[in-house]
């Protein structure tokens, strides 16, 4: 699919993107028995269509999707769709012919699959003969940051400045680090800029070596591509990305980004619900009467506890 490069969007060095997307989305079975879990809807759009949003508004019109068995539905939101098109267009509904165009029109999206799931850092290698010898970022499609935040391009900014790979950091409550990708950091200099020195694939508490978890954005070199063909399986018998770029920052060439902002976890029940809720309340269009139902709606529960405690005592 060909798309114009999005307007005022910056021109970048780095122009092409990987989205992995060929995982099997257990946690949210059995919705996700026949529909890909990057295509859960939150709100009224799939979660993968906010990363490339994301990309888009980065600069980067170049978009690879990593994906599986069963994950057509993917491609079929971001081609055109024309029985669908014409039948808005008969009816003169232009608002929601745009919504329906919009996919196919933010960057020019290109497909591969992963033949086995043998874990991101294997995804990433699929990406090889598309990507070549460029720098290229990689967002994963579970983490959702406010597209209000500029993560992405401050990331783009720092692969300019010191080249090698640049990952998203954010500090995380020790009790949850074991659930990330962990780093060991130093200051640069500036603010918020970290040298990566090593990295840890979901450590515990007690050996994490810092509070920084790496979430799902990151601008690689290409020199990773090397490191991953002759990295082991690690934990859980998988390629592990975060092992490639712990060999990579033993030689310094890995920073990181520390993201202070809102991120979005669609990759958790509780944390979905949690972002479907938030962008709901954020929609203009939807925003005022939804909250006011969900101040309606708490005080009713609020109630009925102290209702139930009430009577309890009696």
């Amino acid at each position: 699919m060909i798309a114009p490069h999005a307007s005022g969007a910056p021109v970048r060095t780095v122009r092409k993107a990987v989205v992995p997307a060929a995982g099997l989305g257990t946690r949210f079975l059995p919705a996700t028995k026949a529909t890909p879990k990057e295509m859960l809807p939150v709100v009224d759009k799939p979660a993968i269509q906010y990363v490339v949003e994301e990309a888009a508004a980065a600069g980067l019109d170049d978009v690879l999707m990593v994906t599986g068995r069963h994950k057509r539905a993917i491609e079929d939101h971001f081609d055109n769709a024309f029985e669908l098109e014409q039948a808005l267009a008969a009816k003169g509904d232009a608002v929601r012919l745009d919504a329906v165009r919009d996919p196919a029109r933010l960057a020019n999206i290109h497909h591969v699959r992963q033949g086995e799931p043998l874990g991101l850092g294997h995804a990433v290698l699929c990406a090889r003969r598309h990507v070549g010898d460029q720098p290229f970022a990689v967002l994963l499609g579970d983490d959702l940051i406010d597209p209000r935040e500029t993560l992405l391009s401050r990331m783009l900014d720092v692969r300019d400045r010191h080249a090698g790979s640049v990952v998203a950091l954010m500090e995380v409550p020790p009790e949850q680090i074991h659930l990330y990708g962990c780093a060991a950091v130093e200051p640069t200099g500036e603010q918020d800029v970290v040298r990566v020195t090593g990295l840890v694939e979901k450590p515990s508490r007690q050996d994490a070596p810092s509070r920084y978890a790496v979430i799902g954005r990151y601008v690689l070199d290409p020199a990773v591509f090397d490191t991953l063909e002759r990295t082991p399986p690690g934990r859980g018998g998988e390629i592990q990305l975060t092992d490639a770029l712990q060999e990579m920052a033993v030689g310094g060439t890995v920073h990181g980004l520390v993201f202070e902002g809102l991120r979005h976890d669609t990759g958790d029940k509780a944390d979905y619900l949690r972002t479907v809720v938030r962008l709901a309340c954020d929609r203009d269009d939807l925003g005022p009467e939804f909250v006011a139902w969900l101040r309606e709606f708490v005080a009713g529960l609020d109630g009925g506890a102290a209702a139930k405690t009430r009577r309890l005592a009696a």
